[in-house]
Parts: structure tokens; C-alpha cells; sequence
């Protein structure tokens, strides 16, 4: 395991951080983190890295003891805090220097190879920056070394859709270098676009760790359908999966848990004018797998 953590608690005082995290991440594999802001994500990840330490139980990263072996595992990986701190005074281009003399030096080539792919101005001050700005030079730090694993809180926050579909492509490239990559995120697109597995966390508790396929089989989505004439909406009460379902006016809304495929294959057996797909969100997510009470589904 590249990650591995065994009854993980952490306690802020009376606050609660994680509580009983035991959660696994194999080599190779990008895994997504996913909770709502406050679930304890980036408790975990601070644990991880050695910036906190835990409660109780205990962790391992590369191998190697979080704590005791915290100098090695900083060598060995790259990572993206959710509070991203720089020098204001100091060039992009500074900021990276001084961190690479950090590590013992850097591909400087590849370095400007991820300032161009992410459209970097490395020139400039850090206090001129925008927040998406400082996010690329927090996202070129993690990745300019080649670290055998990444980790990443939050890391498209306040990046414009091109830059982020630049850093999904950086993402899957570095899978298949071998590169680990552990990514924290509370948007189910985004984990669901580049993870091979999630962790659910809510309230500092790991609930459930599924495949994308798993996941997708038990999201809810909300589907409105407008047909050219009046709403069949008996047909589609029956189906499996289907619940809610209301007609009006040759509108039909109905919540889908699960495959869309009977769905999509009664409305063709009728003239559809439009069909409109809700993503499932975080919460459905989580009523979906736990209820409104958060309790797991049996």
C-alpha cells in the first residue's frame, strides 16, 4: 500500500478532525477523497504529511512511518495544500527556485513545460496573482519533481475549464508514468473523470471506498423528459430504479437511482422533444449510499 492508515483519529481539542480512518490506497492507482468542505479531508492529509499530529492510530505513506519517517516521505512526495502559502514578494519563477534548491534541484525544462501547459506567468509577483494564478504555481511545486506519489487537496479550485482539463491530462499522464496520485475533492465530476476509486468521508468518517462504475450504479439522478404529447407516466412508474415520477403538460420529472438505460428505452418508444439529465450531486451522493440521517444503506 502506498497509503495506509489504521484507526486514523484526530480531535482538535473537543472539535472533531477523522475518527477511526482506516483507509488504503494501492500504488499506481489515482484515488479520489470526497466530502463536503468540513468532512475532514484536509485533517487527513495534514496527518499524512506530518504537519499535525494524530489523536490515536497511526499512519503510512510510501511504506514509511508518517511521523517518525516524515523527512523521507517529504522527499518521495509532491503536494498541493488546501491553503496554498507564497512568498508575495517573490516572481513565480523565484518561488519555484527556491523550492527546488529545496528538494536538491529540478528539471528546469519540465518545469517551464508545466508553466506553459498551464498558462503560468512566471515572471510576475506572487501578490499580483489571481487565486487560479497561485493554484497553478501550488499545482507546478507538487508535480515539477516527479514525486512517486501526489497529493492533492482541492487542486482545481479557482482554475478556469481549459486549465482544468490541462490538469486532468497531467493527472492521467502521471498514472501512467506509475506515479500514485491521492486526490481530495467535493466535486463528484471531477473524482469521477480521473479516479480509479473513491473514499466517501462525512462527518471525519471514511463510510464507504467504491469503484467510479459502483458509484455511478447507485447515484441519483433527477431526468425531466418533454414529449410532443401527453406524459406516459404509468410506463415509467413501473420501471425499477424510478420513483417520483409527475406528468404536466407533456412534461415528465422523475428521480432515477442508478442506469438510465430503461428509462432512455421507454422514451423512445415515444416522440421525445428534449431530455434533461441532472448530475448527481455530493448530497444525493450521500442520501443516495446513507439517507438523510447519514446512516449506511442497508
Amino acid at each position: 500500500m502506498i497509503i495506509e492508515t489504521n484507526k486514523l483519529t484526530k480531535y482538535y481539542g473537543k472539535a472533531r478532525g477523522v475518527i477511526d480512518l482506516n483507509l488504503g490506497v494501492e500504488q499506481g492507482e489515482v484515488f479520489g477523497f470526497l466530502g463536503p468542505n468540513g468532512a475532514g479531508k484536509s485533517t487527513t492529509i495534514r496527518v499524512l504529511m506530518d504537519f499535525i499530529r494524530p489523536t490515536s492510530g497511526h499512519a503510512r505513506v510510501l511504506g514509511l512511518d508518517s511521523h517518525r519517517d516524515a523527512l523521507e516521505i517529504h522527499r518521495r512526495v509532491g503536494i498541493l495544500p488546501g491553503e496554498l502559502a507564497l512568498y508575495p514578494k517573490l516572481t513565480g519563477r523565484q518561488m519555484l527556485e527556491y523550492l527546488g534548491e529545496l528538494r536538491g534541484g529540478v528539471d528546469w525544462g519540465y518545469v517551464d513545460q508545466l508553466a506553459e501547459r498551464l498558462d503560468s506567468d512566471l515572471s510576475r509577483q506572487i501578490k499580483n496573482y489571481s487565486s487560479g494564478n497561485k493554484q497553478k504555481i501550488g499545482l507546478i511545486q507538487a508535480f515539477m519533481h516527479r514525486p512517486e506519489l501526489l497529493i492533492l487537496d482541492e487542486p482545481t479550485s479557482g482554475l478556469d475549464p481549459l486549465i482544468q482539463q490541462e490538469f486532468y491530462a497531467m493527472v492521467k499522464e502521471a498514472k501512467e508514468a506509475g506515479q500514485t496520485i491521492f486526490l481530495s475533492s467535493h466535486i463528484l465530476p471531477e473524482v469521477e473523470r480521473v479516479c480509479d476509486r473513491v473514499g466517501i468521508i462525512r462527518e471525519g468518517r471514511l463510510v464507504t471506498v467504491e469503484t467510479i462504475p459502483a458509484i455511478k450504479s447507485k447515484a441519483l439522478r433527477h431526468l425531466e423528459i418533454v414529449f410532443d404529447g401527453p406524459a406516459p407516466a404509468h410506463e415509467f412508474e413501473r420501471l425499477p430504479g424510478v420513483r417520483d415520477v409527475t406528468a404536466r403538460n407533456g412534461h415528465l420529472r422523475c428521480t432515477v437511482v442508478g442506469t438510465l438505460d430503461d428509462v432512455v428505452k421507454v422514451a423512445a418508444q415515444h416522440t421525445v422533444v428534449n431530455l434533461i439529465s441532472e448530475e448527481p450531486n455530493l448530497e444525493d451522493v450521500f442520501l443516495t449510499f446513507y439517507g438523510r440521517e447519514g446512516n449506511h444503506a442497508q
